[in-house]
C-alpha cells in the first residue's frame, strides 16, 4: 500500500523549464514529486497541475520529504543552475538517498563537470547522468529533445518514462543512451554550437534580403514561410517568419526592427568553440556565430566606428550593390547559400563530435544523434533525416561533405553560394558565417593547399622541419643560407 502512494520520479527546480518537464511527465501518467527551495514555486507547479488535467504532481517542502516519497530506486531530475547550485543539491538529497537510487541533471553542464559527479556519486553508491534538454520551455511541455549519458543502468530505470516524455518522430522517440561519462552534455554542448551557427546564418541571410534585396518584413515573412515548406523546414525557419509578421504594439511597423542589436548568450557556444580548438577540429562557422554575438556587444563602439569612417570619406555601397537586382533570382541564390552553408556547419558539429568520442571512447553513434535531433528541439529540420542516413550509409563518413547526396547537392548550390558572398562583400554586408562556410568548403576540397609555404616558414625561423611530396622522411633546410647564396 505504501509503495502505492509513492511517486515514481521525482524534479527539483521548478523555474518554467522544470515545472514544464515536471507537467509533462505526469501527463504521460507518470505520478511525479516536485520540490523547489522557494516553495512558492511547488505551490505554482501544483496549481497548474490541478488547471492542466488534475496531474499527478506532489509538492513536497523539504529535500527529506522530497526523497523519501519517490519509490526505490529512486530516480531525481534536477534542474538547476549549471556550476555549484547542482553540487549543493546533491548533497541537500544524496544524505536520504540508497545505493541504486539515481541522479538526473538536466541542465547545461560542462561535462567535465557531470564525469566528477559520476564518480562521487559511485563512491557513495548511487547512479548519475548528464542529460542535455534541448526545446526550450515548449519543448519541455510538449516533448523536448533528450540526450542522456553516464550510467546505463540509470538510463534503463527511466527508459520507459523519456521514451514517452521525448519529442516523438516517425522513427521513434527524441530519446537515446548517448553513451558513458559526460557524452550527454557534451552532445548538447554540440548541439548548441550548431544552434548558434544556423542562428547566424539565418540572420545573415536576412541581412542580404533586407538591405541588398530591399525586401520588407511582409516579403520577407512571405519568403522564409516558402523555404520552410521545402529542403530549409525547420523550427528556426519557422520561427523566422513568425517574427516578421508581429507589429510593434508601441508604434508603427514591425517589433523586429525595433528590438536593439545585441546578441546574448549563456555560454555553450563558447565552449563547442574552445574544444574544436582543444581537440584541433575546424569549426570556422560556428566560431564565426560566436565572434558576431562578442561584436554585436559592442553597440556603443559600432556606432562610433560608424561615424568615424563614414567622416574618413566611407561610404556605403548597398545601393549601389543592390540597383538592378532581380530579386527573385537573389532570394533564390540566398536559399541555397544558406543550405549549402548550413551543411558545412552541421559537418564541423558532427566532426567535433567524431573527435571526443574517439578521445574518450564513447561510440557515439551519429546516425542515430541525427534522428533524436529530428523533433523537439531547437535544431530540429528535415534535414536530418539525410544526415541521419548518411551516417547509417557509412558510420565512418570523413564529413558530411564528401557523403555523395550532400557533394552534389554543394556542387550543384556553390555558384548561387558564391553570387550571394561576393555581392554581400561587394555591398559591404557582413556575412562571417557563410563566409567561413565557403571558406571550409573551398579549404576542404583543394588536394593542395598553400600550407607548404606555411610549413616552410616554420622550418626557416623554429626549424620545425618538414615533409616532402616526393620521398617519406622528415627535412630541415638552411632557408636563409642558401638563399643569399642564390643571390
Amino acid at each position: 500500500m505504501e509503495s502505492a502512494a509513492l511517486s515514481r520520479i521525482g524534479l527539483a527546480g521548478l523555474a518554467v523549464m522544470g515545472q514544464n518537464l515536471a507537467l509533462n511527465i505526469a501527463e504521460k501518467g507518470f505520478p511525479i514529486s516536485v520540490y523547489n527551495r522557494t516553495t512558492s514555486k511547488v505551490d505554482e507547479t501544483l496549481d497548474r497541475a490541478a488547471v492542466e488535467g488534475n496531474l499527478p504532481v506532489s509538492g513536497q517542502y523539504s529535500p527529506r520529504d522530497f526523497v523519501l516519497s519517490i519509490q526505490r530506486p529512486r530516480s531525481l531530475i534536477i534542474l538547476v543552475k549549471a556550476g555549484a547550485p547542482v553540487d549543493q543539491t546533491i548533497d541537500a538529497f544524496s544524505e536520504y538517498m540508497e545505493p541504486g537510487d539515481c541522479i538526473i541533471d538536466g541542465g547545461n553542464e560542462w561535462y567535465q563537470n557531470t564525469e566528477r559527479r559520476i564518480s562521487e556519486a559511485e563512491q557513495k553508491g548511487l547512479l548519475y547522468l548528464g542529460m542535455g534538454v534541448s526545446g526550450g520551455e515548449e519543448g519541455a511541455r510538449n516533448g523536448p529533445s533528450l540526450m542522456p549519458g553516464g550510467s546505463f543502468q540509470a538510463y534503463d530505470n527511466i527508459k520507459d518514462i523519456l521514451g514517452k516524455v521525448a519529442a516523438q518522430v516517425e522513427d521513434g522517440p527524441c530519446v537515446t543512451y548517448i553513451g558513458e561519462g559526460g557524452s550527454g552534455n557534451f552532445v548538447k554542448m554540440v548541439h548548441n554550437g550548431i544552434e548558434y551557427g544556423d542562428m547566424q546564418l539565418i540572420s545573415e541571410a536576412y541581412d542580404v534580403l533586407k538591405n541588398v534585396g530591399g525586401l520588407s518584413n511582409e516579403e520577407l515573412a512571405e519568403i522564409f514561410t516558402e523555404w520552410n515548406r521545402g529542403e530549409l523546414e525547420s523550427f528556426l525557419v519557422e520561427i523566422t517568419s513568425d517574427i516578421f509578421r508581429v507589429k510593434d504594439e508601441f508604434g508603427d511597423g514591425e517589433l523586429v526592427d525595433k528590438i536593439l542589436d545585441k546578441t546574448g548568450m549563456k555560454g555553450t557556444g563558447k565552449w563547442t568553440v574552445q574544444q574544436a580548438a582543444e581537440l584541433s577540429v575546424a569549426a570556422p562557422t560556428i566560431a564565426a556565430s560566436l565572434d558576431c554575438r562578442y561584436l554585436s556587444g559592442l553597440k556603443d563602439e559600432r556606432e562610433n566606428a560608424a561615424k568615424v569612417l563614414r567622416e574618413a570619406g566611407l561610404k556605403e555601397d548597398i545601393g549601389s550593390a543592390s540597383s538592378g537586382i532581380d530579386k527573385k533570382r537573389l532570394v533564390d541564390d540566398v536559399r541555397q547559400a544558406l543550405y549549402a552553408s548550413k551543411i558545412c556547419s552541421y559537418a564541423q558539429g558532427m566532426n567535433l563530435l567524431r573527435a571526443k568520442s574517439l578521445e574518450k571512447g564513447w561510440n557515439l553513434n551519429f546516425g542515430e544523434l541525427a534522428r533524436i535531433w529530428k523533433g523537439g528541439c531547437i535544431i530540429r529540420a528535415v534535414f536530418l533525416d539525410r544526415i541521419k542516413k548518411a551516417y547509417q550509409r557509412n558510420p565512418d563518413l570523413a564529413s558530411l561533405v564528401v557523403d555523395p547526396d550532400f557533394a552534389k547537392e554543394m556542387v550543384q548550390r556553390q555558384a548561387a553560394w558564391r553570387r550571394v558572398v561576393g555581392l554581400a562583400v561587394s555591398a559591404g554586408i557582413s556575412t562571417p558565417g557563410m563566409c567561413a562556410s565557403l571558406a571550409y568548403f573551398d579549404t576542404y576540397r583543394r588536394a593542395r593547399l598553400p600550407a607548404n609555404l606555411v610549413q616552410a616558414q616554420r622550418d626557416l625561423f623554429g626549424a620545425h622541419t618538414y615533409e616532402r611530396t616526393d620521398r617519406p622522411g622528415a627535412y630541415h633546410t638552411e632557408w636563409t643560407k642558401l638563399a643569399r647564396k642564390n643571390n
